[in-house]
């Protein structure tokens, strides 16, 4: 029963539960001795994650020794290690080329047969691909593959896996929903956090090579980050971090040589600045050797930048790129930058448009040391948005994806909403920016334009909560983005079973109730939140609750333009704000046609009267009306569901999934309410199958 079982929270999915008998007999005479060559830090820290792993895995001890038996074993070690081991021979060399020509972060599992030993071996193209290829193995038997069946390269495909964490040195989070920060707490770092080196493990076992720990709101104490004030408590941090294969990067104040120095510019093409930002950074170096680089957010939201001395985007982010070039440091240049000044009265105004209008005239003016961060949308992490059209539309410039976590707009933690279905529609979309098959995954990978530094980063969903992230089920967003970030063609299904096997249960009926609760999720939030593509029907500041006008007369340019009339934001070309034409043929098209554009974005592309008719040929109001009747229903099934596999649950971690399905059907029927009312006001159309609506 469930009070019988436990969950050890702070492991999350690496809490290696016993396997089966059966697959304990055939793991076990495969997997000892342990044999590891090499002796970094890096390697040592996979030596013990192997061991252990197996130890819990298996239910027996596996010993680590300095050959193999007779009978064979386990050997791991890098490419250059295979060199010294007899039993390589009968390796045959396409195998060992093509592990090599995949890059130091690739691994491979072998199973070889010479004449005289039996060997299953981890091979890494380093010590990185070998912690990686560690946890690889130990994610395949945790997940019950047949032993046969384990084998072949790995290779990420994209360079920079990263997680970008808004924390400030007052211990909170921007947008954290799963307490305090991990890193800091009144004032200061806490380098000797023991739940570092746990969450290092974590970040690790998904592939994850780089992480930002500071928000990209730089405020006066984080500026100092960068300083000797606090770089010796980071290179404690960065070098625990580096133990796991993982680079440290900070985010910084455009404004820093001002504000810490007393400059009287910031000018990036100052000489006097340059030289500012190149001594800083060779001073950041001296305690941080492998120091990723800069985070920067600038020109946005109030944020100092570039702007303000009449340069652009290029300028600032090339000043922070040549000083750290020396290093080997790169500069991630975020490119949520709007006006978010806007006049509501203005139809032809359109946020939208910003990043895109920002950036694209910039396109091979950015030096190779800039990579730009480009969230999924154009607008801000809606629960559905089109995909931003910039990625993809600068082939002479690296970019990253920049996917939220944490659940800003998405029920944050309180409400389930599993995003990986969502981030596999952003990585398949299809930009036809270099003909069909161009999709947002050739861009991360840097494929699509030959960028060597390219890739995804994603903002953190984790504090110091006890199961990590507030909600117990929104571990599987976390675990998830970093599957997809090492490999975007992995299926939603495949990556949402491996979480629930690693973290909960093994038994069947777990996991496929388990699997349908997550993967409907993301679907029932937008059912009973916000219709056919519109956003931002939140309460303003903190986002969480509807609200419909909670920003429709604000400056932040986040609109509906909902009257007795319709509702929706024309976009199109000639009659709207031309947003569309930002898009490739055939988008530009198919977005801008009443006729073929999706419903599932139809109002963010178009104003249409609340009785035109969707693909479905429903009309748009009771389309709302259905959809928010149907979230509420949908919600208590979710709970319905969660209740009859709750016994086979650890009792604590199920009662508290319990309670939040509980909050979340009391919030979907507040949104079901507030919704349904304010449309049946604003229309005077009833709802056809005469349900209740608030007059």
């Amino acid at each position: 029963m469930g009070e019988e079982l436990t969950v050890n929270a702070d492991e999350a999915w690496l809490a290696r539960k016993p396997l089966p008998q059966a697959l304990v007999d055939a793991y076990y005479p495969r997997m000892n001795p342990i044999v590891v060559a090499g002796a970094s830090e890096r390697m040592t820290v996979a030596k013990q994650e192997l061991q252990e792993g197996l130890n819990r895995l298996l239910g027996r001890s596996v010993a680590v020794e300095t050959s193999l038996s007779p009978c064979g074993g386990l050997w791991v070690g890098t490419l250059a290690d295979l060199k010294d081991e007899s039993w390589a021979r009968s390796l045959p060399q396409e195998q060992v080329d093509d592990l090599e020509s995949r890059g130091q972060e690739a691994y491979a599992i072998w199973q070889v047969e010479s004449q005289t030993v039996r060997v299953l071996a981890i091979v890494g193209g380093s010590d990185r691909g070998v912690l990686y290829g560690v946890f690889g193995l130990l994610r395949q038997l945790a997940s019950g593959d047949d032993l046969d069946a384990i084998g072949g390269v790995e290779a990420p495909t994209n360079a920079m896996r990263m997680i970008d964490h808004w924390d400030n040195m007052d211990g909170s989070v921007e947008r954290g929903y799963a307490g305090q920060s991990l890193f800091f707490r009144d004032g200061q770092v806490l380098s000797a956090s023991p739940r570092l080196q746990s969450y290092a493990r974590l970040l690790a076992s998904v592939g994850l090579n780089a992480i930002a720990i500071n928000n990209v709101n730089v405020h006066r104490e984080e500026s100092y980050l960068i300083t000797e004030r606090y770089l010796t408590d980071l290179a404690r941090v960065a070098s625990l971090f580096r133990s796991y294969g993982i680079r440290l990067f900070l985010s910084v104040n455009f404004a820093a040589p001002m504000e810490l120095d007393g400059l009287k510019t910031a000018d990036p093409l100052d000489p006097e600045v340059i030289a500012w930002w190149q001594k800083t950074t060779d001073m950041i170096y001296r305690y941080i050797p492998d120091f990723g680089g800069f985070v920067v957010k600038a020109d946005s939201e109030f944020r100092p930048g570039p702007f303000t001395y009449g340069r652009d985007h290029a300028d600032g982010a090339n000043l922070l790129a040549r000083a750290l070039f020396p290093h080997g440091g790169i500069v991630i240049w975020r490119c949520f930058v709007y006006d978010c000044q806007t006049d509501w009265r203005d139809r032809k105004l359109d946020r939208a448009r910003a990043a895109y209008d920002h950036f694209v005239p910039l396109d091979g003016r950015f030096d190779s040391g800039v990579v730009l961060q480009i969230k999924n949308g154009p607008m801000d992490f809606q629960v559905r948005e089109p995909v931003s059209p910039l990625l993809g539309a600068m082939p002479r410039t690296a970019q990253m994806l920049e996917l939220q976590i944490t659940q800003e707009y998405t029920g944050q933690q309180r409400d389930l909403c599993y995003l990986v279905p969502q981030w596999k529609e952003v990585l398949d979309f299809d930009t036809y920016a270099q003909g069909p098959g161009s999709s947002i995954a050739q861009v991360t990978s840097g494929r699509l334009f030959d960028q060597d530094q390219s890739g995804i980063a994603g903002v953190a969903n984790a504090g110091n909560d006890y199961y990590w992230t507030g909600h117990p089920l929104a571990q599987a967003n976390w675990y998830g983005f970093g599957r997809l970030a090492w490999d975007p063609s992995l299926t939603s299904e495949r990556i949402t079973r491996e979480w629930i096997r690693q973290t909960l249960s093994d038994d069947e009926t777990v996991v496929s109730t388990v699997s349908g609760i997550l993967l409907d999720s993301w679907k029932i939030y937008e059912d009973y939140t916000a219709p056919l593509g519109v956003g931002w029907m939140v309460n303003p500041g903190h986002h969480y609750g509807p609200n419909v006008d909670g920003y429709e007369y604000s400056k932040w340019g986040t609109y509906h333009f909902a009257d007795h009339l319709g509702i929706g934001v024309d976009r199109t070309q000639g009659t709207g704000t031309g947003y569309v034409t930002q898009y490739h043929e055939p988008h530009r098209s198919r977005y801008q046609d009443l006729t073929t554009c999706p419903d599932d974005v139809l109002l963010f592309f178009h104003h249409v009267p609340y009785q035109h008719r969707l693909h479905s040929g429903t009309t748009v109001i009771q389309h709302i009306y259905d959809r928010h009747f149907a979230g509420v229903k949908e919600v208590r099934d979710l709970e319905a569901r969660w209740r009859r596999i709750a016994p086979a649950l650890p009792q604590e971690f199920a009662e508290a999934v319990g309670e939040r399905f509980r909050w979340q059907i009391k919030n979907a029927e507040e949104w079901r309410d507030v919704v349904n009312t304010y449309f049946y006001r604003k229309s005077g159309i009833a709802d056809d199958k005469g349900r209740f609506i608030v007059p």
